[in-house]
């Protein structure tokens, strides 16, 4: 009995040592310092901007769409009409649209496209912020699907779970063994 109050005693002393996980506000701060990263032309402001409605953009989603669930059942309740949006193109091209909303004049928003050659794996959809003139292979990528609703971020280049490939490529080709013909692509 001794022993097992010692035990805990000791978890609960180490417990209240332990670094507390990052607020918000925190998380904010270090996607606007990676968004100030890409370059020394990018506007403090717009990087501080961008990574507020990053987060705060990605809450209003997680309410609208309903999301109860992790991803691939939130995906089932969407295909099977029970909630509104919420699949991984809808985060991309709401959190995309969101942001071209802001017009920045120093950073650049791109969608990819990861697995779609893989048919073991399903698609899957994101948005990028890079440096106003860069690629999106330069950029960050912003997935909110990823975690049900809790921004994902990263360098492109640290992504390593996905093989992410611009989303005009992937859906000319798409057109193409569709169509037979590389047909141009009205974009948008």
């Amino acid at each position: 009995m001794i022993r097992a109050l010692a035990i805990v005693l000791a978890f609960v002393t180490l417990s209240a040592c332990a670094t507390p996980p990052p607020s918000a506000g925190d998380e904010v701060q270090r996607l606007a310092s990676e968004i100030r990263s890409l370059g020394p032309d990018i506007d403090p402001k717009e990087a501080d901007r961008a990574a507020r409605i990053a987060y705060s953009y990605t809450a209003q989603l997680v309410q609208e769409y309903e999301i109860t669930d992790p991803p691939l059942i939130h995906n089932a309740k969407v295909n099977k009409g029970l909630r509104p949006r919420g699949l991984c193109w809808h985060w991309a091209e709401d959190i995309e649209r969101r942001l071209k909303q802001e017009n920045f004049k120093t950073l650049d928003l791109h969608r990819a496209i990861a697995n779609a050659d893989n048919p073991f794996r399903i698609d899957h959809s994101t948005a990028i912020i890079s440096r106003k003139g860069e690629t999106m292979y330069d950029g960050v990528v912003l997935d909110p699907w990823r975690y049900g609703g809790v921004l994902f971020w990263s360098p492109l280049e640290e992504d390593t779970k996905y093989e992410w490939v611009p989303r005009d490529i992937v859906l000319d080709k798409r057109r193409q063994e569709q169509y037979g013909e590389l047909l141009p692509y009205a974009g948008e």
